[in-house]
C-alpha cells in the first residue's frame, strides 16, 4: 500500500533536485534572471503551494490529532521551517527586483538567498523523511493514511495547471539540463 508519507518523500526527490540546481546556480554564477524566476515559481507552486498544503494544511493537523502541538515539538520546527524557506524566497524576489533595477550588486542577494533555502530545504528534507514521517507511519491507521492520499489528490488537482506536479517536474529536469552537468 502507498502511503501518504510516500506521496509526500516523491515530491522531496525532485524539490531536492531542484535545491541541488540552486547550488549549482550559485556555484556556476548564473545571471539569468528569467531563470531566477523559474525557481522562485517553482518553488511557490510546487514546493509550497503544493507540497507544503499537502503537510500544513493535511498531515500536521491530523498529527495534532495525534498529540504533535504545532507550536511545540518537530511539527513546531517544520512549520517555523517553512516560514524560513519563505523568507529566504522573498529574499531571491527582492534581489531579482534589484538586478532588473540595474543593481548588478543585488546578485548577491540573490546567491545569498538561493544557497540559505536550499540548505535548509535539504536539512528540513532530511528531518522529514527520516523522523517525522516515520513518527507519522507508526501512528496512522491504514485508513487514515488513504484519506491523507485521497485529500492529496484533491490538492493536486486544484493546482495551478502549469505548476502541477508533472509540468513542476518538466520545469526542474530543463534547470537540471542547464545547471546540473
Amino acid at each position: 500500500m502507498n502511503t501518504a508519507t510516500q506521496n509526500l518523500e516523491n515530491d522531496h526527490v525532485h524539490i531536492l533536485r531542484l535545491t541541488d540546481i540552486m547550488l549549482a546556480m550559485v556555484e556556476q554564477k548564473c545571471s539569468e534572471t528569467d531563470h531566477f524566476e523559474l525557481v522562485v515559481n517553482l518553488i511557490r507552486n510546487f514546493a509550497d503551494g503544493l507540497h507544503h498544503a499537502k503537510e500544513e494544511e493535511l498531515l500536521f493537523p491530523l498529527l495534532g490529532e495525534k498529540g504533535f502541538s504545532p507550536e511545540h515539538g518537530p511539527v513546531a520546527v517544520m512549520l517555523m521551517e517553512h516560514v524560513q524557506g519563505r523568507n529566504f524566497v522573498k529574499g531571491v524576489i527582492d534581489g531579482i527586483v534589484e538586478l532588473k533595477n540595474g543593481k548588478s550588486e543585488a546578485i548577491h542577494l540573490v546567491y545569498e538567498n538561493l544557497t540559505g533555502y536550499a540548505n535548509l530545504l535539504q536539512n528540513h528534507i532530511s528531518k522529514e523523511n527520516n523522523i517525522l514521517f516515520r513518527m507519522a507511519d507508526q501512528m496512522f491507521s491504514a485508513d487514515e493514511q488513504q484519506t491523507l492520499i485521497d485529500q492529496f489528490a484533491v490538492v493536486e488537482s486544484e493546482a495551478d495547471p502549469e505548476y502541477n506536479t508533472k509540468n513542476s517536474i518538466a520545469k526542474i529536469d530543463f534547470l537540471a539540463s542547464v545547471y546540473i552537468q
